[in-house]
């Protein structure tokens, strides 16, 4: 089954920075030195993720975005994202600036005055790139299938337990299906999706509109209801660390991919990464622990769930995609659903496969997807995808129209494989 039609390669270093589960095209020029361009469309709304009564920023028909920032005794003002945008001071004090056409979808930046990085006052607050921050949402086309509509609408549920191997009080979100308290006789398969680097379990639940996506997909019958769990994966401060509670590489390892474009160890064909380390130095042992141990028990014992294999799933973008390949690949025996948003995709001669017909009985979907401009790991997933069709292994891969390693890839990835879960 092959779907191309729409739709962290992990963590390159751009400007210094360690870029996380959500990066900007790189080698973008500065927009003050971009060549003259016509006037932007003067059809600017404020963004529909700034806070209630915020007019600041907006977004025009063609993607763009306009700041304003109330800074009159500032020097300088900048938008480090997207190119660089260089605000100028108006009559009435505060800075202005406006940007080239931004990729749809949710996107994170930051407030530079006089050298020091500040939230844009006029944004709601989102955990991502190794902080609570700005981001924006720019209107995608498709942006009807996570919209907020008059359907029956599950529950996000914060969830806390205990992890024994860290001895430290956790927290997960857990998505319900809407009719979960009303039929308390039912079961249900379960998902755990997992956030990529500079992330959390807030991730998917917030940025990525997993509620809402799944809420508008039941209300259609395009998918079976399930649970979805959503964990903290680690990888929250740099790319690496506890991170709250969560388990992750030791302070000073790096990832693979030193340049923009570079992508997760292990990731072409015939290059499997060990059980235990992940790609680029990532140490997911701990977090695989406590997914197979403790989690996933605690979550049996305390929801109504299928606890069977055949109706356990799991998924990840980036960071999380490729945790998701490490931990599903190692306990077949409890997952017989993998899904990589961006994380890496699996080869024809990976160890796991060393039996395809084991492999096929064991493994009822294998989905892995990409942005269309995340050209090099896209290309490795396409030659992957073939290959595995070549000794008998369906998997779909599914790319992303227009968009980069960005939340609009994850959303849409989340999409087309939920409906393909729990077909029995």
């Amino acid at each position: 089954m092959r779907a191309v039609s729409i739709g962290l390669a992990l963590l390159p270093l751009l400007s210094g920075q360690l870029a996380l589960a959500q990066a900007e095209k790189p080698k973008e020029p500065p927009a003050k030195d971009a060549p003259a361009q016509a006037a932007p469309a003067d059809d600017f709304k404020p963004a529909t993720s700034n806070q209630p009564g915020r007019q600041w920023p907006q977004v025009n028909s063609e993607r763009r975005i306009r700041f304003r920032v109330v800074a009159p005794d500032a020097r300088s003002v900048r938008v480090p994202e997207w190119g660089g945008i260089t605000l100028t001071k108006g009559e009435d004090g505060a800075w202005y600036g406006t940007s080239r056409p931004i990729d749809e979808g949710f996107h994170y930046y930051r407030i530079n005055i006089d050298g020091a990085y500040v939230p844009d006052p006029g944004s709601k607050m989102f955990f991502g790139a190794s902080r609570t921050g700005s981001a924006i949402e720019i209107p995608a086309r498709d942006q009807d299938f996570y919209a907020l509509k008059n359907v029956p609408h599950g529950q996000l549920r914060e969830t806390l337990y205990y992890s024994k191997s860290t001895d430290k009080m956790r927290r997960c979100y857990v998505y319900t299906p809407p009719d979960y308290d009303r039929d308390t006789r039912t079961k249900y398969p379960v998902l755990y999706l997992q956030h990529g680097a500079g992330e959390d379990e807030t991730g998917w639940g917030s940025q990525g509109r997993t509620s809402l996506i799944m809420d508008n997909l039941i209300a259609a019958g395009k998918a079976r209801p399930f649970i979805i769990v959503m964990d903290n994966g680690g990888g929250n401060v740099f790319g690496f660390g506890p991170g709250r509670g969560g388990p992750g590489g030791k302070p000073g390892d790096k990832p693979a991919g030193d340049k923009p474009g570079d992508k997760p160890a292990g990731d072409k064909p015939g290059g499997g990464p060990g059980r235990g380390r992940g790609p680029g130095g990532f140490n997911f042992g701990a977090f695989a622990k406590i997914m197979t141990d403790e989690l996933i028990p605690f979550i049996d014992a305390n929801y109504r769930t299928l606890s069977d294999q055949p109706h356990r799933a799991m998924a990840g973008l980036s960071m999380g995609g490729m945790q998701t390949k490490q931990i599903t690949l190692a306990n077949l025996d409890k997952f017989s659903h993998i899904g990589l948003f961006s994380g890496g995709s699996i080869a024809a001669d990976d160890p796991a496969l060393k039996d395809p017909e084991a492999f096929r009985q064991k493994v009822k979907v294998l989905f892995v997807s990409y942005g269309s401009r995340e050209e090099r790991g896209a290309a490795t997933a396409k030659a992957n995808h073939d290959a595995l069709e070549k000794i008998g292994i369906k998997n779909t891969y599914y790319e992303s129209p227009e968009t980069a390693h960005e939340w609009q890839s994850w959303r849409r990835s989340l999409y087309q494989f939920a409906p393909l879960l729990f077909r029995d």
